[in-house]
């Protein structure tokens, strides 16, 4: 137990340690901050980040959340970079390098070719005296007293503080430039996340069966119908307009309340005013309103045009729920 403890305890401290840094990250923030901002939207070209060992990481985390919201980013690092990839660099690019002494030998060695693009130059560092924050157009402070590490050697505050810092230029970046959650949708096609944001009730309803009746079915036709159809309900059509639902439901009250089932029909049996949804919502929608009334499925309509069944597991095997 006491082995426990003393685990949890420095887990709590390393966690702690570096929630403290990043709350003072806050303090450090000044027009430089905002002047960067404003040098990124008003480039005509890409962000180009740049870093040595753990800061190299973090510059390629950056770059992944800066793409994914809207501004065109590419990776380079810092010691490729004076090997030849330099080139990556082009005349209207903005160049952030993260760095958290700003006096490694290979910063030492880009910055100066960098400036001599005339590419403009933004600093991440927690040494606002360094070779790289003094040859820099803007600075970004990222002071820690401390890393987590017990012996302050492995970058582990310095790299959470480099990440925030990013985050926080994204998140800017994403609000001045009106970066909406559709636009969000279009650079992130796949996954569950995409299809929160894209898919529709009209595309989970084009690959179901459409089970429909008529409320003059006999019983027999309507259990077959919710049979075959697997969906566990099927609406009750005249006209192409719902008029109920027969559920598996349903079925078992008709069972429970009659002996003999012979001569009834689906309007005998039927629950009115089904639950429905159009079919251009958000499937997500169909997911809040089915959990919202406790039911797993909907009927998809057009108007009042009745267009199939959108179930629970369908939204289960997208990956949404």
């Amino acid at each position: 137990m006491s082995d426990t403890k003393a685990i949890l305890d420095l887990a709590k401290k390393t966690i702690l340690t570096e929630s403290a840094a990043i709350h003072n990250l806050g303090s450090f923030l000044n027009e430089e901050f905002a002047h960067a901002i404003s040098c990124i939207i008003s480039s005509k070209g890409r962000v180009v980040i740049s870093g040595i060992g753990k800061s190299a990481i973090i510059a390629s985390k950056i770059v992944a959340t800066l793409n994914s919201t809207g501004t065109p980013s590419i990776f380079m690092h810092a010691a490729d970079a004076i090997h030849g990839d330099l080139g990556t660099i082009q005349e209207n690019d903005v160049v952030i390098c993260i760095s958290k002494s700003g006096n490694t030998p290979e910063i030492k060695m880009l910055v100066p070719l960098i400036k001599r693009g005339q590419n403009k130059l933004i600093a991440i560092t927690g040494n606002i005296d360094s070779f790289l924050a003094q040859q820099a157009d803007f600075t970004l402070n990222t002071f820690v007293e401390k890393e987590a590490c017990p012996n302050n050697l492995a970058p582990t505050t310095s790299t959470t503080a480099q990440l925030v810092m990013g985050d926080a230029l994204a998140i800017c970046l994403l609000e001045l430039k009106g970066f909406s959650s559709n636009d969000f949708a279009k650079y992130h096609p796949g996954g569950a996340l995409g299809k929160r944001l894209y898919l529709r009730v009209e595309d989970i309803v084009a690959n179901n069966q459409k089970p429909e009746v008529s409320p003059d079915s006999d019983i027999k036709n309507v259990i077959v119908e919710i049979s075959e159809k697997m969906l566990g309900v099927t609406a009750v059509v005249e006209n192409e307009e719902i008029v109920g639902v027969v559920t598996d439901g349903d079925i078992r009250r008709m069972l429970n309340k009659y002996d003999h089932i012979n001569g009834l029909t689906a309007k005998d049996v039927m629950s009115l005013h089904p639950k429905t949804i159009e079919t251009e919502v958000l499937a997500i929608k169909a997911l809040e309103l089915m959990q919202k009334k406790g039911i797993s499925q909907l009927l998809a309509v057009q108007g009042k045009k009745y267009m199939g069944i959108v179930h629970l597991h369908n939204l289960i095997n997208e990956g949404i729920l």
